[in-house]
């Protein structure tokens, strides 16, 4: 493999830990909140994350100039270690007690700051294909999308937590039905 090569692989491997660690934490944070619409917002952003898996290969596959991004692809998630993000979400869980409202704030908390990674490495990965217009496009696209679940879940944090603004009307609902 060229060092191109090998610099794709690299990127593939944190996408592959970025987006995998966010599908299995917001399915996880599904089965332990305790609110129903809690429970389809974290649901949905699970969805979306596999999603975002695919939509980046067109980044990598162009990058590549074919498919051979999916046989990377299958090695890193075949080889991709189980979420330290949940366990540590599990350990935090069993320590408040499952009925703790606080296990469901710091669900949302720890989702942000997956939303952040997420952001600034898709804003990095637009920066990367600067000779890519439709590469750049997409992962711009993606940082959005990103910056889209941030301000849902802050949002939805503030609400929990009754702090934050007013709103005279809601703009999105935590459950994906707009």
């Amino acid at each position: 493999m060229s060092g191109h090569d090998e610099h794709i692989v690299l990127l593939i491997r944190e996408m592959v830990d970025l987006e995998l660690n966010a599908k299995r934490f917001y399915e996880h944070a599904a089965k332990v909140t305790h609110n129903e619409t809690g429970k389809k917002m974290f649901k949905r952003l699970a969805l979306e994350e596999a999603g975002h898996i695919k939509d980046v290969g067109v980044i990598f596959a162009s990058a590549l100039g074919g498919d051979d991004w999916k046989e990377i692809l299958q090695r890193e998630v075949k080889n991709h270690a189980p979420s330290k993000l949940v366990a540590k979400f599990e350990e935090e869980v069993q320590e408040w007690g499952s009925e703790n409202k606080a296990d469901e704030t710091e669900a949302l908390r720890m989702a942000m700051d997956l939303e952040r990674r997420a952001i600034k490495f898709f804003e990095d990965l637009s920066k990367k294909y600067v000779d890519n217009p439709a590469a750049r496009k997409l992962a711009a696209k993606l940082a959005d999308e990103e910056k889209f679940h941030y301000d849902m879940l802050q949002a939805q944090h503030d609400s929990v937590m009754n702090v934050g603004i007013w709103l005279d009307e809601a703009e999105f609902r935590m459950d994906g039905k707009f």
